[in-house]
């Protein structure tokens, strides 16, 4: 009752807008188009002469001698003769000025031969000095084509030319009259993106947060019940590669509404005031689709920190396109059942008005795969890859610390490509490990000419690098070494880094050490050092300064840290007495592990000098050599204790659940029992 009420009130409310009749264009384009034709028709005929005469009337034209040519056309059904400029007077009554510069008489007689012998007569009386002619096909689709089809290729260029500038035949935006219409791209439900978040591997935690938002989307109900309300916003934060925009593609194949996707750097443009007028159009567009999800992909394109960068004016272009942003996500205005969704790997230059609750209520961390994630990384970018039984998960897992989503998928596609290369039928393990090798360290050079010198040098260097890794605890593990050239290394010795949560100050010393054993080989066993040590000197320098000037692990400056996370301040945080300091400290804390490899080197100077030969002779060594130089590292190395901890809550997993079926099974069992002796005594009873 009180709906019908509410409707026929509404009802009889006077409408006081005025409905105009909207603008077209085609219009316009058909009014310009009508009077280009007109111009043409009029400059082309409107200055030619013509007069209709009967076949007596054209005979006496003749024998006047005012006709210089006749063509006859259809047996003489239609007769054209040309007046001589002299005779237009006679003819027309009037000059050539006003009639036209070939102006003519149209007339039928009886057939060709009675024109010919006429024609012929004349011209032997002298009054006829002309030329005639007799075509059999008519001259009309040559004439029509020559006349008409310049000015039909006229009017499809310049209608080319305005949709290219309104923006394509469908109005897209991105043409001159529709530079503030948004770039967005829109997916509406069941279109072209099949990807789920099965295939998204890992970020278990990142896909519970986003399927959070598109359960809601899918049963509002199941939240609302409890007042609760969907985040208006979600920011994917994360290094390059790690799968923000694949997780995004994710929603958008899962979610049953409308998705629109652009970057942000699509609001920019050269035209002031564009970029605000996109995000208008852009929320325009959501709010009619709404329930919706807008995904903005590198918004920190638009999103920069208002006023953080001098070189620009408070009139900025982007500062004014983010303040309209700003507005829309969160403002006077009402914008619910938009829900926005946004990746960036630089959440560091943001705006902080744009990161507060009520914009992004939600900033979602999408991290570097850990082992056990990179293991279900490779599972999903193995599934189209016909590998072999010696290709090993686990190793793979272990051999690719730091790599990204998108590092994993390329390794798989260039150990593809290796073993296509070498005509192999199936993707085996060593087209893995070189497709590692050949991303980490470039492309191997073996036709690179080296002297017997040089290759000692190079040996004795990465000798001196794998023997002090093996003989300190916390120094990465090996893998392998080589002097074969790769990439612009002229050697190189392959670890398997530890992945640590935490790390202690005698690890990261350890590593340093690891680090220097290179140029103290050099420094111990040849009496001379070589530019070979420069990566290894870069690292341990920045990492020195690291633990000194950041991490606060120096005996002279204690728990201090002097990070500075403004990017475009010149001042450093400390003074110059200081600044003093921390040189000293770094020169001594690299100097004490320079001595303690060499030190060390020198205990094991015996297989370093065998570990170097080996490589000399081979090119190539694995840990296996190693560890028969200098005995099993009596140390179990992160990665191992991780595996062996999944593979153990894995096995007690597999117990429990064994005891629970166990324990259901008896339970049956003991119902059964009872059942059938409840049956039992029920049918004695009855006896």
């Amino acid at each position: 009752m009180d709906n019908n009420s509410s409707n026929k009130n509404n009802s009889n409310k006077p409408n006081n807008k005025v409905n105009m009749p909207k603008f077209n264009l085609n219009w316009m384009y058909m009014f310009i188009a009508l009077m280009l034709i007109a111009l043409y028709v009029s400059s082309n005929y409107g200055g030619v002469g013509s007069k209709e005469v009967d076949y007596s009337t054209f005979q006496k034209y003749v024998q006047n001698g005012y006709i210089n040519k006749v063509i006859s056309q259809n047996e003489g059904k239609s007769i054209e003769a040309y007046i001589k400029p002299s005779a237009v007077g006679a003819v027309f009554g009037a000059d050539s000025s006003q009639v036209g510069k070939t102006p003519i008489v149209i007339t039928s007689g009886p057939s060709d031969d009675k024109l010919d012998e006429f024609l012929n007569a004349e011209k032997e009386a002298g009054h006829f000095d002309g030329t005639y002619s007799y075509p059999h096909k008519s001259d009309l689709l040559p004439t029509i084509l020559t006349s008409i089809l310049p000015l039909v290729l006229l009017i499809a260029l310049w209608i080319f030319f305005m949709r290219r500038m309104s923006g394509g035949a469908n109005g897209g935006a991105g043409g001159v009259f529709n530079v503030g219409k948004s770039k967005a791209q829109l997916f509406e439900k069941g279109g072209a993106i099949k990807i789920t978040f099965k295939d998204v591997a890992g970020l278990s935690e990142a896909k519970q947060e986003v399927e959070e938002i598109v359960e809601f989307l899918k049963e509002p109900q199941k939240y609302t019940d409890l007042g609760g309300k969907i985040p208006k916003g979600a920011l994917l934060v994360g290094p390059p590669g790690t799968g923000k925009t694949l997780l995004a593609k994710a929603v958008a194949g899962e979610a049953n509404v409308p998705f629109f996707s652009l970057a942000g750097s699509d609001f920019v443009e050269m035209f002031v005031g564009v970029g605000a007028s996109r995000v208008r159009d852009l929320f325009k567009q959501a709010k009619e689709k709404a329930p919706c999800i807008v995904f903005i992909d590198e918004i920190d394109a638009v999103g920069r920190a208002r006023g953080k960068n001098p070189a620009m004016g408070g009139n900025d272009e982007r500062e004014n396109t983010l303040n309209q942003l700003l507005t829309e996500m969160d403002g006077f205005g009402s914008n619910s059942g938009v829900i926005i969704l946004a990746a960036t790997n630089r959440v560091d230059v943001l705006d902080k008005a744009l990161l507060r609750a009520g914009r992004f209520d939600r900033q979602i961390h999408v991290d570097l795969p850990d082992l056990n994630e990179r293991k279900e990384v490779f599972g999903v970018h193995l599934r189209p890859i016909k590998i072999d039984d010696t290709v090993d998960v686990d190793l793979l897992a272990r051999q690719t610390p730091g790599f990204s989503g998108a590092d994993i998928a390329n390794v798989c596609n260039e150990a593809a490509l290796i073993a296509a290369r070498h005509g192999k039928k199936f993707v085996g393990k060593q087209d893995f490990l070189d497709a590692v090798d050949r991303i980490i360290g470039g492309l191997e050079k073996k036709t690179k000419i080296t002297t017997e010198a040089e290759r000692r040098s190079i040996a004795l260097h990465e000798a001196g690098h794998a023997s002090i890794s093996w003989l300190l605890e916390y120094a990465n593990p090996l893998i392998k070494v080589t002097i074969v050239p790769r990439g612009r290394a002229l050697g190189a010795a392959w670890y398997l880094p530890e992945e640590r949560q935490i790390t202690t100050k005698e690890q990261m010393l350890d590593e340093m050490c690891a680090t220097l054993g290179g140029r103290a080989a050099e420094d111990l066993f040849i009496g001379r050092i070589s530019t070979g040590a420069m990566n290894d000197l870069e690292r341990v320098t920045k990492q020195a300064y690291g633990m000194i000037a950041y991490l606060g692990m120096s005996e002279k400056l204690p728990n201090l840290c002097y990070y500075n996370n403004d990017d475009y301040s010149f001042n450093r945080p400390y003074s110059e007495k200081t600044a003093e300091l921390i040189d000293e400290e770094v020169k001594k804390m690299v100097n004490e592990q320079y001595e303690r490899a060499k030190q060390i080197l020198s205990e094991h100077k015996e297989g370093h000098n065998e570990l170097a030969q080996l490589l000399i002779d081979k090119e190539v060594i694995f840990a296996e050599d190693v560890e028969r130089i200098f005995g099993k590292r009596p140390w179990a190395s992160r990665s191992e204790e991780i595996m062996a901890a999944k593979e153990s809550q894995a096995a007690a997993e597999a117990e429990r659940k064994l005891a629970k079926e166990v324990e259901e099974e008896e339970k049956d069992i003991k119902e059964e029992e009872a059942e059938n002796t409840a049956e039992e005594k029920k049918a004695e009873s009855n006896n």
